[in-house]
């Protein structure tokens, strides 16, 4: 998986802290990224990686319960996240009847330069630790978590990429996260609950990039009718900005679908189809499917919305709508 990225890059910590008290999980996410190597790295020098990698968790779990216990006139949040770290990896320490290691020098009283955090070691060790917990899954489960997880596809693509149903998709990657919980609670749990944030923000993204396609003024909406048999009522509006990769396809009154079936929207470019992905129903009965693809930027000479049972590459089920109509 690709690096994390800090929700809010120029908020200070007593901000972030604030924000934990609204229960913000964005908040507690770049707290997690600046600091979780400093805990590893303290917790490392008095137990093991497996139980260094517990206190990590045991600590970010402490503050986003207990944040209000921060006093910033007292210090700085890094000192007081490293004191804990330290105090929660003696306990440990204490629990198994063993005294600290001699590499412990320079621990005790930890400051905001006193100890620097080996985030590359920890990367690693993250890394490493997840992989060999996804190799472990069931096929299935273990390809389509792998492409969602370490490709970063969504799981429209990753149905698509492996040619199965959607839902059968989403089915694979939560069974595959909840067979990793047990696995891999102490080694990466942090690292799979930072994946499931990720996803919720980079959909919210790819949500709002969708809107200002939407509101954009200089879009220029290619209407999809309906085909023979469908109620004449049916249709869809593709849009896209002139040079952009953001596509957006809006449909309404479309048929009822069987069991197992999905919408799919479709684009003709260049040749070759292009799935836009699978429309998802909306609140107010329309459905809706956002695509982001760097073919979009041409010209699109024709648009399908279908109805599958499998998505695959190319549209194979009856095609509701279309663009342009065919005689």
């Amino acid at each position: 998986m690709s690096a994390e990225h800090d929700a809010y890059p120029s908020l200070g910590d007593p901000a972030l802290v604030a924000r934990l008290a609204a229960g913000d999980e964005l908040a507690l996410r770049t707290l997690h990224r600046r600091y979780a190597p400093l805990v590893f790295t303290i917790a490392r020098h008095l137990v093991d990686t497996a139980a260094a990698e517990e206190i990590v968790q045991d600590v970010f779990m402490m503050l986003w319960k207990n944040h209000s216990a921060f006093d910033p006139s007292r210090g700085s949040l890094k000192s007081w996240i490293g004191q804990f770290a330290r105090l929660r990896a003696l306990n440990v320490l204490r629990g198994r009847r063993r005294e600290p290691s001699a590499n412990d020098d320079g621990v005790e009283n930890v400051g905001d330069d006193a100890l620097q955090p080996d985030e590359a070691l920890w990367t690693a060790h993250r890394t490493a630790a997840l992989r060999a917990a996804v190799d472990a899954l069931p096929d299935a489960q273990r390809r389509a978590l792998s492409l969602a997880f370490f490709d970063e596809l969504t799981q429209e693509q990753v149905a698509a990429q492996l040619a199965v149903p959607l839902g059968t998709t989403k089915t694979r990657i939560r069974l595959a996260l909840r067979r990793l919980g047990p696995l891999v609670a102490a080694l990466a749990g942090a690292s799979v609950l930072s994946f499931a944030w990720n996803l919720e923000h980079r959909r919210a993204l790819r949500e709002e990039r969708a809107l200002s396609v939407v509101m954009s003024s200089d879009v220029v909406p290619l209407r999809l009718e309906a085909t023979a048999n469908v109620p004449h009522e049916a249709h869809a509006n593709y849009r896209v900005r002139p040079g952009g990769a953001t596509a957006v396809l809006t449909a309404s009154h479309l048929p009822a679908l069987g069991a197992g079936e999905h919408y799919v929207a479709w684009a003709h470019h260049d040749g070759v189809w292009l799935s836009l992905g699978v429309l998802e129903r909306r609140v107010d009965g329309g459905a809706m499917a956002i695509a982001e693809n760097d073919a979009l930027r041409g010209h699109v000479d024709a648009l399908e919305v279908t109805r599958e049972s499998e998505i695959g590459s190319s549209p194979r089920g009856s095609t509701l709508l279309e663009w342009p109509t065919r005689p």
